[in-house]
């Protein structure tokens, strides 16, 4: 989102052949919630052409971008790891810190923040990802979907001002209204 540090989600893990719309969903979801950017590990990138062509026919900015390493990704990310799962600390306790980082709320010398990277799994993810992100946070402690826990992570993450982006670049725009679909040239 402008003026802000950059929000990125890192995808890790990508069963073929059974995480194939999940993935893109993922990617989707980052694109149409906030995120600035996806970056898909591994397996996972042959997804990218899927993200970047909704991106390219309904606006940015948004990048996806993809890793061989995912384990060295993240120990080069240079700010805040917020991890993903039904194991981690409920998010409305963590929520206002997390934002207060990301924005530099607690250091008000700074005016930059610090970039966030939400991570998402699909298979088992490895203990050293909840050894390595700041934040281990679930949208709930019950069994759900990764896209699910990144829509609601980003919607709190953004306060709801996720919804009113506006996209540019577009090719395609959706028209608002009460009954049908209407999709124009932009």
């Amino acid at each position: 989102m402008q003026d802000t540090p950059e929000v990125a989600v890192l995808r890790l893990g990508h069963r073929p052949g059974r995480d194939e719309r999940m993935t893109t969903h993922v990617g989707l979801t980052a694109r149409a919630l906030g995120a600035d950017r996806v970056v898909l590990a591994g397996a996972a990138t042959d997804r990218r052409e899927s993200v970047a062509a909704v991106t390219e026919r309904f606006g940015g900015p948004f990048d996806v971008t993809t890793t061989d390493d995912p384990e060295a990704f993240l120990a080069a990310w240079p700010g805040t790891v917020v991890h993903l799962t039904m194991y981690g600390l409920p998010l409305q306790d963590v929520e206002a810190e997390i934002r207060s980082r990301w924005l530099a709320e607690e250091a008000p010398d700074s005016d930059t923040g610090t970039p966030l990277l939400a991570v998402v799994g699909a298979e088992k993810v490895a203990f050293e990802v909840y050894r390595v992100a700041d934040w281990n946070v679930a949208v709930t402690n019950q069994p759900h979907s990764e896209v699910a826990s990144l829509a609601v992570f980003l919607d709190h993450l953004f306060e709801g001002r996720e919804l009113g982006r506006e996209f540019t670049d577009a090719e395609r725009v959706v028209v608002p209204q009460a009954e049908g679909k209407r999709v124009e040239d932009a």
